[in-house]
């Protein structure tokens, strides 16, 4: 009796556990279920390095701390940008040698000779820029035989390490762009040779300032890796616990409430790690299965932890990694960014709300039981003060720091602020192995941004460039619309192989002329380039991050795919609105017509989200959803007459909804009354 007596109240204990203390010990559960780590290397090239244990493990995570410290030093005490490049990229090229097999049949527990020599030839390759650098500015860049063996020994093995690393793809493309340069462009009934001499070419991407070592490049170097570096901290203090169970206690007893929970966690999560697969893959553990608990479909489940993960990438303060380079590109304060990216994020997020909302009011699902979740006092106590470094970044940007100090003084604090409560204090263990992980995930990085160098390089050098902007707007008759689409189907077919900071670079390079060109401001066409570089990740039939949640889920990759476009498609209308209304980008100082395009666009993305999912009041018949989607379509594109006929489509099918059912309910109370009367 006593026995069942104890049995009964671990039960009760159990039971009233909160969702915090439990959090860690799920995902280890699930984690041993489901081969996470399998599903991210099948769908993200990136993750896929090896395991070195032992001496050489310890080499290389000393590799890596070094590479994290000398960031950190330059930060605080800048040194000339030439030599900070190349040191970046030494850094990068012998860990990804040491990293990331070369062929699949490869050892997947320590390095190959091969790995070694490509290791210490790139090292020299580069280590020579760093040390002849003032030497070879003193004879005004002109080269030696010596310099151009160098140069072209860094050329092999920037693309090599680049496909080992990243893919095939983006080598393939650089080489294709290297070709173009060196044989140039032939002329009916010419042969002869047209091209830049491979002294020339060797020249322009080793030594010149828009190669190798060019502004994307220098974006990697300079403020990339510290926030990547920043995110690694912050994941190292408990930051995305604490994003977790805030997101728990805010949301999880709603209707629906875990797919909330999902939309708040992948999405703050996903603005800090920059990649949409990563994220899945980290987040979607806990988040999925919850999920699927509460009632919702697999590939439902599946598709809103793709989509929010992808919705961070573009979300501010800190957005993934391409909007630095892009506010390197376009010559404006990284603030203009953050500030431009607010609208269009919010919108993305809330049509992503009111999908999974009403969703689970047509399937009458609830949410998790309060007593099962963590207070949010309890939340805020333990380790709200993680948020005061993200806090003092904002500060620090708003005032006019640059970013690489504003990133910099974040770290430390993140560092010291961890000292504030026992649970969230990183030893020097934690310290070294956060240190280890911010470079291992900035490699990558480093690698596309160095290749694409080569593609900035060859479009500086020939102008080719503005001959494939031109291309787009033959094609496009120079219609603005069509020269839109044309783009985002480019930024897509790139998304598909590239990853988000080098697509929206080739795109910037070659798509985003073409819409300037027609009157488009830089800011509002690069955007465009940035949001579908970004979406490429739910868009099928290539959609790693929808692809990515599939294989936790359990569930079809296609069926998620779909579901996961279907549940973004307010992010593949909004870009092309902010064209035709600059507004939703914050730029114009009429703050009333900022106010109202906002407004009326938060009623057409609700509009739109119940159109998707079918209901509303009540399942929407089929001419109540094409009105839902005329109506949205209206109301987010500014302008009086739009939003009249908007709001006017939206009230008649409420009314009409309302009307059926208040008579659906008499008929039940009938019923009711008729079986009380038997």
């Amino acid at each position: 009796m006593v026995k069942k007596a104890k049995n009964d109240s671990k039960k009760k204990d159990d039971k009233k556990r909160p969702a915090a203390a439990s959090d860690t010990e799920e995902k280890k559960e699930i984690a041993e279920k489901i081969n996470v780590e399998d599903i991210a290397k099948n769908f993200e090239v990136e993750t896929k390095y090896r395991n070195i244990k032992g001496k050489i493990g310890l080499m290389v995570a000393s590799i890596a701390i070094a590479m994290s410290a000398f960031h950190l030093f330059t930060a605080a005490i800048p040194i000339v940008s030439g030599k900070h490049r190349a040191m970046h990229l030494l850094f990068a090229l012998v860990l990804v040698f040491l990293l990331y097999p070369g062929r699949k049949k490869s050892s997947q527990e320590k390095p190959t000779v091969f790995d070694y020599l490509f290791a210490i030839v790139a090292a020299v390759s580069t280590g020579y820029l760093v040390v002849m650098f003032d030497a070879i500015a003193i004879r005004g860049m002109t080269t030696t035989t010596l310099d151009l063996v160098m140069g072209f020994i860094t050329i092999v093995v920037v693309i090599e390490a680049t496909r080992r690393c990243i893919g095939i793809e983006l080598p393939i493309l650089a080489l294709l762009f290297l070709a173009y340069a060196y044989l140039g462009p032939y002329l009916p009934g010419e042969m002869t040779h047209r091209g830049y001499n491979l002294e020339t070419l060797i020249q322009h991407m080793y030594i010149g300032s828009e190669g190798i070592f060019g502004i994307a490049l220098g974006t990697s170097a300079a403020y990339i890796f510290l926030f990547i570096l920043f995110g690694a901290f912050l994941n190292g203090t408990g930051l995305s616990s604490f994003f977790t169970n805030a997101s728990m206690a805010l949301a999880g007893h709603r209707p629906g409430g875990p797919a909330k929970v999902s939309i708040l966690t992948s999405g703050s999560l996903g603005m800090i790690n920059g990649s949409a697969v990563a994220n899945v893959s980290t987040t979607g553990l806990f988040t999925i299965p919850l999920m699927n608990q509460v009632g919702y479909k697999r590939r439902f489940a599946a598709g809103v932890e793709s989509t929010a993960s992808t919705g961070g990438q573009f979300t501010p303060p800190i957005m993934g990694t391409a909007a630095f380079i892009m506010a390197e590109f376009l010559g404006v304060p990284y603030t203009n960014i953050i500030i431009a990216g607010v609208i269009p994020a919010i919108l993305y997020f809330v049509s992503l709300w009111v999908m999974v909302h009403f969703e689970a009011l047509k399937s009458g699902l609830h949410g998790v039981s309060k007593e099962l979740l963590p207070e949010m006092k309890s939340v805020f106590k333990e380790k709200g003060h993680l948020l005061l470094p993200i806090v003092l970044l904002l500060f620090m940007l708003f005032a006019g720091y640059t970013p690489v100090y504003a990133a910099f003084f974040s770290i430390v604090a993140t560092y010291f602020v961890s000292f504030l409560r026992n649970s969230t204090r990183m030893d020097m263990k934690t310290l070294f192995k956060t240190l280890e992980e911010g470079a291992k995930g900035a490699i990558t990085v480093a690698m596309a941004t160095a290749v694409v160098g080569f593609i900035i390089g060859v479009v500086s050098l020939t102008g080719i460039g503005l001959k494939l902007a031109n291309l787009i707007l033959v094609f496009s008759n120079e219609q603005l619309l069509l020269t839109l689409v044309l783009t985002m189907i480019t930024a897509i077919i790139l998304g598909m192989g590239l990853p988000t900071a080098a697509c929206y670079i080739v795109g910037a390079t070659v798509a985003a002329p073409a819409i300037t060109q027609l009157g488009v401001e830089p800011l509002v066409a690069h955007f465009f380039v940035l949001y579908f570089a970004c979406l490429s990740a739910i868009t099928p039939p290539v959609a790693l991050a929808s692809y990515a949640a599939a294989g936790i889920a359990g569930e079809s990759p296609s069926k998620v795919g779909w579901t996961g476009f279907r549940l973004g498609i307010t992010g593949f209308i909004v870009p092309f609105v902010f064209v035709y209304s600059p507004e939703l980008l914050l730029q114009t100082n009429q703050y009333l017509t900022v106010g109202l395009a906002f407004v009326t666009a938060l009623v057409g993305v609700f509009s739109l989200g119940t159109a998707i999912v079918g209901y509303l009041l009540d399942y929407t018949k089929v001419y109540e959803r094409v009105m839902l989607i005329v109506s949205s379509l209206c109301l987010i594109q500014a302008g009086i007459t739009t939003d009249v006929v908007g709001i006017s489509l939206l009230v008649i099918v409420l009314y009409a909804q309302l009307r059926r059912t208040k008579s659906i309910k008499e008929i039940i109370k009938g019923k009711r009354f008729e079986n009380e009367a038997i």
